[in-house]
């Protein structure tokens, strides 16, 4: 039970007290704001959290700030006179600033940082997903422009879902659902029925994790029939193979291949789409997908399908070979081969060390290996 609304605010949020001191810090800074020092910030966020100070005037914009809350929210005082009405201005008149370049400068960082995540992890670049999101909200919260909302709203929806698989793979089942409801609204913002399918898809997989796939499966389906007449071929071929994870994580073998099965057919011949940046579908995506699916489904054909698949993933997609591996020591289990099994567990532990992938490493923690050597008769 939080003891102020403040620190309630803070655990929904799923920040730690140092990601909050420095958003602060920087906050401050960009506004000119005087404050004290971190070390200082650390002691006071404490009494502050814990009802024993209250927050003074200018701390208290830089929280509504940082956090997106009112004053209400946040169990601060109503403050008749300060100056909202000039601040609120002050800040629709910097989101008219906003043009096409400011634009593409923050969809570039959303793409380093999936470049990062697929090569170290989410764990290096979570925070700073988190610092762009804050502030292309807040452009996004001021702006007046029709147009450019609906851009900044797409650049929403792609760092927000970016940031919502990051936090799944860190366990942080809590704060990758609030990332994916962002990205849900700012799809309907942007007026992207594409997105919004996406961010719905991939937010289903959190369901999966929580050991409600049946739900899961549900919202999958929806994800799908929202796609079906409008989006490319692509995107529709995505969301077939991950509604057939889906089915396979419910036992539902012969709809999960038929998905699977759907996916290949909807698959292009070049399953690469600018509009789509956060897809990967083709070469041998689309088989090490169909290979977890096998896996789940305690399938045989598994490890010939991953096996096959694995050397063919390009070196980049560490944490993709990760999962790979870990279906692959549950495949080896299930087959009675204890060797294979511990050899793949090895390097998909290493490997999830290495990128610090939670997720990974709690799947591990539920393998049970056959007893003996080799493989079983």
């Amino acid at each position: 039970m939080a003891a102020t609304k403040l620190q309630a605010v803070r655990r929904q949020l799923d920040y730690k007290a140092d990601e909050v001191i420095r958003m602060l810090l920087s906050r401050a800074e960009s506004l000119g704001i005087a404050v004290m020092s971190g070390t200082s910030l650390k002691t006071k966020l404490s009494r502050w959290e814990n009802g024993h100070e209250s927050v003074s005037a200018p701390y208290r914009r830089l929280f509504r700030d940082v956090y997106g809350r009112t004053n209400e929210e946040l169990g601060f005082p109503f403050e008749e006179d300060d100056g909202e009405a000039e601040e609120l201005l002050s800040r629709i008149v910097v989101a008219t600033t906003v043009d096409a370049s400011i634009v593409e400068a923050f969809q570039q960082q959303v793409e380093q940082a999936r470049n990062v995540d697929q090569r170290f992890g989410g764990v290096t670049m979570l925070d700073q997903l988190r610092s762009l999101i804050a502030q292309v909200e807040e452009l996004l919260r001021f702006s007046t422009s029709g147009g450019q909302r609906e851009a900044l709203a797409r650049v929403l929806t792609d760092a927000s879902t970016l940031a919502g698989w990051q936090a799944l793979d860190r366990n942080a089942h809590r704060q990758a659902w609030d990332h994916h409801e962002t990205a849900k609204r700012a799809a309907r913002e942007a007026r992207s029925p594409q997105q919004l399918a996406h961010a719905l898809a991939q937010q289903a997989f959190i369901l999966v994790d929580m050991g409600r796939a049946d739900l899961a499966v549900d919202q999958l389906g929806e994800a799908r029939a929202l796609a079906q007449h409008s989006a490319p071929d692509l995107l529709r071929a995505w969301l077939a193979a991950a509604h057939g994870e889906g089915l396979a994580a419910t036992g539902q073998r012969d709809d999960a291949l038929r998905a699977f099965d759907a996916a290949s057919t909807l698959l292009p011949n070049n399953p690469e789409d600018p509009a789509l940046p956060f897809l990967f579908l083709g070469g041998v995506h689309l088989d090490r997908w169909r290979g977890n699916a096998l896996s789940q489904l305690g399938e045989p054909a598994a490890i010939d399908q991953l096996t096959k698949a694995l050397p063919l993933l390009p070196p980049r997609f560490v944490r993709a070979r990760t999962g790979m591996l870990v279906d692959l020591a549950f495949a080896s289990a299930a087959a009675g081969d204890r060797d294979a099994a511990l050899a793949h567990a090895r390097e998909a532990r290493r490997l999830a060390l290495q990128i610090r992938s939670d997720r990974q490493l709690r799947r591990l923690g539920r393998l049970i290996l056959p007893t003996g050597t080799g493989r079983t008769a």
